[in-house]
Formats: C-alpha cells, structure tokens, sequence
C-alpha cells in the first residue's frame, strides 16, 4: 500500500476443490484497522485525486461513476465464477455444459436494490437463454419445488427453425434443468418473484 504496487487479488469461489477467481490489477488505497481490512481499487481509478472532485456537479458524477465501474469490475469475476460453480459449470434451463458457452446472469439487475452480486441472484445460463432471460422472451415462474420456464406467447406462435422450436418452444412449462445441490445457493424467491413480474408485464405489453 504504501508503495502503491499493484496485486492479485485471489478471491475464493468453490471449497471442494478449491478454486479461486483472479481479480488483477488492485491496489491498496487505505487500511481499516478498526475492521481488521483494506480498501482494494482496480489500478485505473487510484489516479484520480479526489481533492478535486468537491465542488463541480460534473466531477461529483464522475466520483459516482468510477465507485460503480469499480464495484462492476472487482464483483464481476467472482460473481461470475462462484455462480457457474454453485450450477456445476451447466446451464440452469437446457444443463448446457460448455463453461466458455455460459454467463452469470442477474435475476435481478445490479443496479437495482435487490440486484446483489450474490449467487442466489445469480443463474448459470448459456448464451440463447441468458439473452431470451434479459429480453424478456424466457421467464422462470417461482413453484414449490423446481421453478418452471415459460416462453412468451408471441414466441410460442412463431414458426422458425429448430432452434426457436428446440431451444426455446419446446422448454415451455418445463422445471429448470439444474439447480445448486446446496439449497442456499438456489435462486432467491424475492429475487424470482421479480423477475417474473416483469417478464409477465412485458408479456402483456410487448403482445399487445
């Protein structure tokens, strides 16, 4: 810290084995000794002098500004990596099981208050699902056992190929394929009450 030399931040993701997620470059910007921690930065953000960042409004929403990219970017890639090992690198809704082929997806988004980059508002999803999930073409309805993927109704009345009719149409009213064996690490049911929500709202919208 005191000689503002970048580290590698190895932040632990699984337990059996272990495995760990490298988030580089930090520095240390400050120790809390009280709390026994540091506060870590990503390199870029250490430059800006935050003396001259009181008056101006523009400078006050730049502070705002890196604090989020410097939240984004340090969670990220744990958030990433501990989600894809609590689903054992498989996607929730088809159990596609190519990791390079899978995202983290939020249940809810980040920025909003319940959007936590924890696991259990985290689902492991390949590319087709994670992208249906964000655009509100795919919902997951919370059930008292494995929550259940609907498609919308427009999707659902198209004719396409088979990547509409396998990939999609044919997993309506289906239970989500894979869930974490540890049930503390499952979606949260606020977390897919929302979701559901809003993808039931953008149903009626979008179809009419």
């Amino acid at each position: 810290m005191m000689q503002s030399l970048p580290l590698i931040w190895f932040v632990g993701v699984g337990m059996s084995p272990a495995r760990y997620q490298a988030v580089a470059p930090v520095v240390l910007l400050g120790e809390e000794e009280e709390k026994q921690q540091f506060v870590l930065s990503p390199v870029e953000s250490e430059d800006v002098d935050e003396g001259l960042m009181e008056e101006s409004p523009m400078e006050s929403s730049l502070r705002r500004y890196l604090y989020r990219e410097t939240k984004v970017r340090l969670h990220q890639p744990v958030f990433r990596s501990t989600v894809l090992v609590a689903y054992d690198n498989r996607c929730a809704v088809c159990n596609f099981a190519h990791p390079e082929l899978l995202d983290a997806a939020h249940i809810v988004p980040d920025h909003h208050e319940l959007g936590l980059p924890t696991v259990t508002n985290g689902l492991s999803l390949c590319k087709i699902h994670h992208a249906a999930f964000d655009s509100k073409f795919l919902g997951i309805r919370p059930a008292a056992g494995r929550p259940i993927v609907e498609i919308r109704q427009d999707l659902l009345d198209e004719v396409d190929g088979p990547m509409l009719r396998h990939g999609l149409q044919e997993l309506h009213g289906q239970p989500l394929m894979k869930l974490p064996e540890t049930r503390a690490n499952r979606p949260g049911k606020e977390q897919l009450a929302w979701a559901y929500e809003r993808f039931l709202s953008a149903t009626v919208t979008d179809v009419a």
